[in-house]
């Protein structure tokens, strides 16, 4: 659902390919991207207990009400609504060893190094690792495969949705909501996810992205998108009524608008999908 309504979208023909990015601190470990939609986990047989976990993760943090503006998402056919309404990328952890072709480059044109608050002082093998978050190679892995046979928990360590924030005629212009499980906090996992949905959303056929609400206090968030081109479109005062994150009770913040055009350089979305 959007605020014009519920967001109505074809099934889809086609998926983008699997990539693989280099992991942000260990340099023999990577971070596969799957895309992924409702279809591809309706009966549970395909990938059991997938959409049970994603729900039980984003219910968790909308509980804690710091960066979500709902205050309820138990329900699970109220999270496929919301977050499964087009498509969904989910981040698997796995060894680098296998992997072909290497996850060095891919050309896309962005420059490949970001911080954000949660990096922590990385020795100088993990340094070089850091070196190349955000650039990552096409594979062909099946996500079963990348799974390993681990629980979900354990290998899950980030998920987006990407839809349009608008319909119609301003479809075009495409949102998105990112989850890093509790488990793997401050793992340096939100700039991968950040830097892949670059590559994804305009692969998807979107021209531009706006992000409504990014709370004046989610201060990583803010100087990631920012780092990323991400623009300040505008500011609203007093625009979430957030729990407060050092004691109890709730108070309003104010958040951003933030813009980004996908066609402002290379790589932008030469690579489209069928609807």
């Amino acid at each position: 659902m959007s605020a014009y309504g519920a967001l109505l979208r074809p099934a889809r023909s086609s998926y983008l390919p699997s990539t693989t990015w280099p992991h942000p601190r260990d340099p023999h470990a990577v971070v596969t991207l799957f895309h992924i939609d409702s279809s591809m986990i309706a009966d549970g047989d395909r990938h059991p207990g997938l959409f049970d976990y994603l729900h039980a993760v984003f219910a968790g943090e909308v509980d804690k009400g710091l960066t979500y503006p709902q205050e309820d998402m138990h329900d699970p056919a109220a999270f496929r609504a919301y977050f499964f309404a087009a498509d969904v990328v989910i981040a698997i952890v796995g060894d680098r060893a296998g992997i072909t072709p290497d996850p060095l480059v891919l050309n896309d044109g962005l420059s490949t190094r970001q911080h954000d608050d949660d990096a922590l002082p990385a020795a100088p093998a993990k340094r070089a690792a850091e070196a190349t978050v955000g650039v990552g190679v096409e594979v062909d892995p099946d996500l079963e495969m990348a799974r390993a046979g681990r629980s979900w928990d354990a290998c899950v360590v980030g998920f987006y949705y990407v839809k349009p924030n608008y319909p119609g005629r301003s479809s075009h212009i495409c949102n998105a909501g990112f989850v890093v499980p509790p488990s793997h906090r401050a793992g340096g996992y939100g700039r991968v996810l950040a830097r892949s949905y670059l590559h994804y959303a305009p692969r998807l056929g979107y021209k531009a992205s706006v992000f409504n609400l990014v709370y004046v206090n989610n201060v990583a968030s803010v100087r990631l998108w920012e780092k990323l081109g991400f623009v300040k479109a505008g500011l609203i005062p007093k625009a979430g009524r957030l729990r407060r994150a050092d004691g109890p009770g709730e108070e309003y913040i104010d958040a951003w608008v933030f813009y980004k055009s996908f066609e402002e350089g290379p790589g932008d979305g030469s690579v489209q999908l069928s609807r």
